[in-house]
């Protein structure tokens, strides 16, 4: 027998395999680190994320309670406009733009006329009838009787429409609920929302602090002109007591300030980590020793 063969195939084959065991361990171990160091730095990564998006969304509160400061601020020739132009401001590591627009500027659902109403469904994109329909939805949703208008909708349409409720027959509580309306969508309400309210001014917007898109509806007036006024608008301030010409021929005053504002706080920290926050508030008085009061508050919305 050859023993040196025998002791080649005996010891020698043990100790291979030996080291093909410690060898995988090896690799197992080195997985496992990995996967732990992975899920370490993801957890770290999520921890300074949801600091950061805390931060970044009270500073963004911080920017409300700022541009409610300004605006009851007595003295004219410093209080911010409510026209929507931006104010930049720094507080801690972020910076702050905030937006202001005084609610008189926009389309008020419980004083709009119907005309009106109906231009800016039809600026939507639908069609004339529709445009009308809808009108007249609204119309019917805010008066106190059950008599339909000649395209609107008491409750038997809206019985008859599958609907599990009808018309509030009383004015609007909030620019949520016209989502109920019969007829309008999603889509729709999304894309006017920040056009319309429920306080503060009268039956036509101000243009002295309405967006463009709401000057764009009015009589003799297209988006061109309206956003040429907006911009010849951002050059003044109501402290100057001057009149800015639209192009339909009406001098628009810039001094008159209303009670309840819309603000838009964008907060961005260094890390590029941002927050907003939308919010409704009244001040002046009322407030029961507060000084304002929220009416609508939305998070994270976009321009």
């Amino acid at each position: 027998m050859r023993r040196d063969w025998v002791r080649g195939r005996g010891p020698r084959k043990d100790q291979g395999v030996a080291l093909l065991v410690v060898l995988w361990l090896l690799i197992l171990l080195t997985i496992v680190v990995g996967v732990y160091a992975v899920l370490t730095r993801t957890e770290a990564m999520q921890a300074r994320f949801l600091l950061d998006t805390t931060r970044a969304r009270y500073a963004a509160e911080a920017g409300v309670h700022r541009a409610a400061y300004e605006m009851f601020n007595p003295d004219l020739e410093t209080r911010w406009v409510g026209d929507g132009r931006p104010y930049t401001v720094e507080f801690g590591s972020s910076s702050i733009e905030i937006r202001i627009t005084d609610e008189s500027g926009k389309i008020n659902l419980n004083r709009v006329d119907v005309d009106l109403l109906t231009e800016l469904f039809f600026s939507q994109g639908v069609d004339e009838l529709v445009a009308v329909s809808l009108a007249d939805a609204v119309m019917d949703w805010r008066d106190a009787d059950d008599f339909p208008s000649e395209y609107g909708a008491e409750i038997e349409e809206y019985d008859a429409a599958g609907y599990p409720y009808g018309p509030a027959n009383q004015p609007f509580q909030s620019v949520d609920e016209l989502q109920q309306v019969m007829g309008m969508t999603q889509e729709m309400f999304q894309n006017i929302r920040d056009l319309i309210s429920v306080s503060g001014g009268g039956g036509r917007p101000n243009p002295a602090f309405a967006p463009p898109e709401v000057i764009a509806l009015l009589p003799d007036m297209d988006e061109v002109a309206a956003q040429e006024f907006v911009d010849e608008r951002a050059e003044y301030h109501p402290s100057e007591q001057v009149g800015v010409m639209m192009a339909n021929g009406e001098l628009v005053s810039l001094q008159h300030v209303g009670r309840t504002f819309s603000v838009h706080a964008r907060a961005t920290l260094d890390t590029g980590t941002w927050a907003s926050v939308k919010a409704t508030v009244a001040i002046g008085e009322g407030m029961r020793g507060r000084p304002f009061r929220i009416l609508e508050w939305r998070e994270n919305v976009s321009e």
